[in-house]
């Protein structure tokens, strides 16, 4: 599949917000040394590169003392490797710090860290981390590449519910695209177990899902539904940053981020809410009333009677869903053209071959 990738527009976010902000990440929200705080602030500066965002220093300044000390603790928590590196290498491509990322990329290398990784999404991003400073990775996993593409080209994998999966895709899409900056020519099956992943989402009415498989589209040269934009848009604009007591634990800092970067993407309002004194917690609707869970019940209980063809089933499922569940399934048909290809591997029709096994 041929792809050309869009460039994201620079006028989403007002660049005097994003001192206010970093300060909140850096300083607001987890206790410093937290593998949390390593987290959000390793996905905080990544959408920031990402954005390609004109960050002024005194923005970055909360993180003058770690990218000093990054190294002492680098060689102290190896197993964290692939956050010092995200955040020292993207400190360093938005202006600060020196380029100490090389020889830590070096490093990690030379240790063999990679190779401790199980999982090819883990090696993925290893390797995406590794290249930004031209350190090869290792080469005897030269086949990663290929496992990966592999694993993103069974589209069947991603019209069955599995949010593990779907979030794999996207984060897959992200490294081989390394974040919007070059091709990740992926293939016509690709495209659409990424659509077939988008409208999962949105029948579960999971935005924050929803965000990350419409940001890995535009990565991928593709345009998501508007439908789909326009709700996670809306989610993001529902957002509230609040003094949060102990209330950053379990909030939506992460939807927030992931909303907020595919808004501005598309040219929209991102990153507006005022930030308060104190620490901070994060309010928003991220998860809406979906039909995801009603609609594999309807169908599950249909047992034999289930077919792969949505247009015969669509009187039958509608009969035992109420309005809400049937609005979302409704909006969802209009958002994508593979709606009804979708629903064939869904359905999860009953087969003979099953029914025959002893």
């Amino acid at each position: 599949m041929s792809n050309v990738l869009s460039f994201m527009p620079r006028n989403g976010v007002n660049p005097a917000g994003f001192g206010s902000l970093t300060s909140m990440v850096a300083n607001q929200r987890r206790a410093r040394g937290d593998v949390f705080w390593l987290k959000e602030n390793a996905e905080w500066l990544g959408i920031l590169v990402s954005m390609r965002a004109q960050v002024g220093a005194e923005a970055l300044a909360p993180y003058a003392p770690f990218y000093e000390a990054i190294r002492t603790q680098l060689e102290f928590f190896p197993q964290y490797y692939r956050f010092f590196l995200s955040i020292c290498l993207d400190l360093e491509d938005l202006g600060a710090g020196s380029n100490q990322g090389e020889a830590l990329c070096s490093w990690v290398a030379t240790q063999g860290a990679p190779e401790a990784e199980l999982s090819d999404l883990q090696r993925g991003e290893a390797a995406r981390l590794l290249a930004r400073r031209g350190v090869r990775p290792d080469p005897c996993d030269g086949y990663l590449p290929d496992r990966l593409h592999r694993f993103i080209d069974r589209s069947d994998t991603f019209a069955l519910p599995n949010k593990k999966a779907a979030y794999e895709l996207a984060h897959i899409v992200f490294y081989l695209s390394d974040y919007g900056h070059v091709d990740p020519q992926l293939s016509d099956k690709a495209a659409v177990s990424l659509e077939y992943a988008g409208l999962l989402a949105f029948l579960d009415q999971d935005i924050d899902l929803l965000a990350e498989i419409c940001a890995a589209l535009r990565f991928s040269g593709l345009t998501p539904s508007p439908i789909w934009e326009g709700l996670v848009q809306d989610a993001h604009h529902s957002c509230r940053l609040v003094n949060g007591g102990q209330g950053a634990a379990n909030d939506a800092y992460h939807g927030y981020l992931v909303t907020g970067w595919l808004a501005h993407m598309t040219g929209s309002r991102a990153f507006a809410s005022p930030v308060p004194t104190g620490q901070v917690a994060v309010q928003g609707a991220l998860s809406g009333q979906g039909a995801l869970r009603r609609l594999s019940e309807t169908l599950f209980d249909l047992g034999s009677d289930r077919v792969p063809d949505w247009s015969r089933m669509r009187g039958r499922v509608f009969s035992d869903l109420g309005g809400d569940a049937q609005q979302v399934i409704v909006a969802a048909e209009r958002s994508s053209p593979m709606f009804d290809a979708f629903f064939e591997g869904f359905a999860r029709a009953a087969t003979a071959e099953m029914a025959s096994l002893a």
